[in-house]
């Protein structure tokens, strides 16, 4: 018990001599903000690397987030402390409603995650610093747990189905038999007449039954649409890292 309170009264020295009790932050306390936001926006970024599960990875997107991060707590420390805040704080206002974000966020998520980094910067800025680390970490471990754990997925693999019928195919009565030995739920999504009305493609989406195989269903509609064009995709995007 005396060691840690030798510890913590020489760790309580060394920050009053830095100065990171002042009214106002020192240099080496900037230099001190600065580093822990760039290191733990560097574990978001980190963390959104490896559980993305989209087509659309951007290096630049990961970059930004990190310097989003690190500077927002330069303008925390700055508007937190100085005696115009008032007026600076409604020049980033102004600043921010000027600035567009010039990529489309291919997932939702994407938002989020800009979200939190700019929240990691806040909190370094206001000079939580503990609160700032805690929080980072404790926000990093709940969203890699249900990334890895596959949280809230569907219990089945879902598809879409395109299939191409000749005029004189009832495709109604010829395909829902199929759908009711293999899929769960069938929802038809379009049906659009091709090839100068010559032929009708065909549009479901498809819950598959998890213990059915792909290649028997698909087999038993290529006979029923009189061995004519028939495409199965996936929709669940599952990618490694």
């Amino acid at each position: 018990m005396t060691i840690l309170a030798t510890l913590a009264e020489t760790f309580g020295d060394i920050w009053d001599t830095l100065g990171f009790n002042n009214d106002q932050p020192g240099i080496p306390e900037v230099f001190f903000a600065l580093g822990l936001s760039f290191g733990l926006n560097l574990i978001v970024g980190t963390l959104y690397k490896s559980t993305y599960r989209g087509t659309r990875y951007s290096q630049d997107y990961v970059h930004t987030l990190v310097i989003v991060g690190t500077v927002t707590t330069m303008l925390i420390l700055v508007v937190g402390t100085h005696k115009n805040a008032g007026a600076i704080g409604f020049g980033m206002f102004a600043a921010f409603a000027m600035i567009r974000f010039r990529r489309n966020l291919g997932q939702a998520r994407d938002l989020a995650f800009i979200l939190f980094s700019m929240m990691t910067g806040m909190v370094v800025g206001a000079r939580l610093y503990p609160e700032a680390f805690a929080t980072t970490i404790v926000m990093v471990a709940a969203i890699y747990i249900l990334s890895s754990k596959e949280a809230f997925a569907p219990k089945q693999a879902s598809h879409q189905l395109r299939i191409r019928v000749n005029n004189d195919i009832q495709y109604d009565e010829s395909f829902s038999p199929i759908f009711e030995e293999f899929a769960n739920q069938t929802e038809l999504i379009s049906v659009e007449s091709i090839q100068a009305g010559m032929m009708t493609e065909l549009r479901w989406g498809v819950l598959l039954k998890p213990d059915k195989k792909v290649s028997d269903f698909m087999e038993k509609l290529q006979v029923a649409s009189g061995n004519n064009r028939v495409i199965l995709t996936s929709t669940q995007r599952s990618f490694d890292s």
